[in-house]
């Protein structure tokens, strides 16, 4: 007898990982494939688009191959959200490389916009800072910069999507050109009460209309597959989410004031507001979570988004060589009793929330010939948990109460020693579920609710499994002193007040 499956696609920033998901909600295989990061300068990041989308192909291969009686009844995919892609609509080639959502390369462009006075403009329609993180103006760079791509784009031959578009082109074999109201929101081109492409933002950006992707919900029957690779033909694409809003939702943060961060590539704190847009007072983004049907309200979540996450434990292993693996580092940090005074701050491409320093970077401080391995390796984890307690406090001061606990998932949250830290930091309950693979859970249980495979959301939700939980064990006075070391180091590399 044929098992009944929901394939999720996560295609993510350093790898594409693809999971079978059965009703338990039990991941019955995986596959994975990286993606490889490529930096032509200093600040800018690019993919292949080619080389995303047989990513794609080869982790669902992996994550097909040991389950030879299944069914599957829906796909559903999460993605990278800001990185844009730009492609043929007749040959579906790329017009040039992916602009990965770190890079920095639009900087100056936003410099611009901000300076005539355009930022209340685009804060006030689509909930977002005016920054390089977005893909607005990572598409307006490729239009005036690609020779002749401006003319094909009027013409309708060029389209614009992130990577869920991309993905979704070529698993319905050309058919769909679309997206979700999640991704949509990260664009700097949606306005995001009413989740529609907004003319005046795309005027001010100057990009055609008739390049962008139709806005759907995500939870909705988006297209077919079309039986590329190792895809059978006819499966329905029932769920799209971009990577943090999927995590929300596979965390089973359905209610106002649920909270998740995901340590990934960046980190990433959401807490659902409801079907009510909340403005921040304190540099955090308005975002629309989902909408699960056509006929659903829209639901928004409050965001605050750290560019350096787990990419600062990447770069110690791969540009220092001083760990071999990530696993090593909650060992390493763990063997000393401090960080020797050394505070790492990671900002590799700025500092994003609560800042917003664009031309900030990253520095190390306090190091005296005493500094080992281990300290600096403590330090870096310390820098992550410290970049999230600055968002946390940012978003207890817009909510006016403090979190009461907090979900996390993604890679580094395996990392016990950062878990513990973080729970010290911010003085209250950090709750790790026994799946961490929540993005790509998140993309599975939309694709199943879009074609009836489960009920509704709260039966969802009502099978997760509890995880371990960190409580806080720091005194106030440590943790006041260790904030204020952490605050002293960041004003050093701020270049925005």
């Amino acid at each position: 007898m044929s098992v009944p499956m929901i394939l999720a696609i996560d295609q993510g920033t350093t790898g594409t990982t693809v999971l079978a998901v059965d009703h338990a909600g039990t991941i019955r295989s995986r596959g994975y494939a990286a993606v490889e990061q490529v930096y032509p300068r200093p600040g800018w990041v690019e993919h292949d688009p080619l080389q995303i989308w047989q990513t794609v192909l080869d982790a669902t291969a992996q994550a097909l191959a040991p389950l030879p009686s299944h069914r599957l009844v829906a796909i559903g995919v999460t993605n990278q959200r800001e990185t844009t892609v730009v492609w043929d609509r007749h040959t579906g080639e790329p017009c040039g490389p992916a602009i990965v959502w770190q890079c920095r390369r639009t900087a100056r462009r936003c410099d611009e916009l901000r300076a005539a006075g355009q930022e209340g403009l685009f804060l006030r329609r689509t909930g977002l800072i005016l920054d390089a993180y977005f893909s607005g103006t990572k598409v307006e760079w490729l239009l005036h910069h690609i020779p002749g791509l401006r003319a094909r784009a009027e013409a309708g031959a060029a389209i614009f999507g992130t990577v869920d578009s991309w993905v979704l082109w070529n698993l319905t074999g050309g058919a769909t050109h679309a997206t979700d109201v999640s991704n949509a929101s990260r664009t700097l081109l949606l306005e995001i009460d009413g989740a529609t492409w907004d003319p005046e933002l795309c005027g001010v950006l100057d990009v055609p209309l008739r390049m962008l992707p139709r806005v759907s919900p995500s939870c909705a029957l988006i297209g077919e597959s079309a039986g590329a690779g190792p895809f059978p033909a006819g499966v329905p694409v029932a769920g799209v989410a971009g990577d943090q809003q999927a995590a929300l939702f596979g965390q089973g943060c359905l209610s106002p004031g649920d909270a998740k961060i995901t340590y990934g590539t960046g980190c990433f704190l959401l807490l659902n507001t409801g079907d009510r847009r909340v403005e921040s007072g304190n540099q955090l983004l308005s975002t629309i979570a989902w909408r699960l049907g056509e006929a659903s309200p829209l639901q928004y979540a409050l965001e605050g988004s750290v560019f350096t996450g787990g990419s600062v434990v990447q770069w110690l292993r791969d540009e220092l060589g001083l760990i071999d693996t990530a696993a090593e580092t909650a060992a390493l940090a763990m063997s000393v009793r401090n960080s020797a005074d050394v505070v790492f701050v990671p900002a590799f491409t700025g500092l994003g929330a609560p800042y917003w320093d664009q031309d900030a970077r990253g520095v190390i401080s306090g190091l005296t010939r005493g500094a080992t391995k281990a300290h600096l390796v403590r330090a870096a984890l310390e820098g992550v948990a410290h970049q999230v307690a600055d968002v946390v406090e940012a978003m207890e001061r817009d909510s006016g109460a403090p979190l009461g606990q907090i979900a996390v998932d993604g890679g580094a949250a395996a990392n016990d020693f950062l878990m513990q830290f973080q729970a010290d930091l911010l003085g209250c309950p950090v709750v790790r579920p026994v799946q961490l693979e929540t993005t790509a859970l998140g993309a599975a249980y939309l694709a199943g609710l879009g074609v009836g495979f489960w009920s509704s959301p709260q039966e969802v939700a009502a099978g997760r499994a509890a995880g371990d939980r960190f409580q806080p064990t720091m005194g106030r006075a440590e943790r006041e002193e260790r904030r204020a070391a952490w605050r002293r180091a960041v004003e050093h590399v701020r270049c925005r007040p």
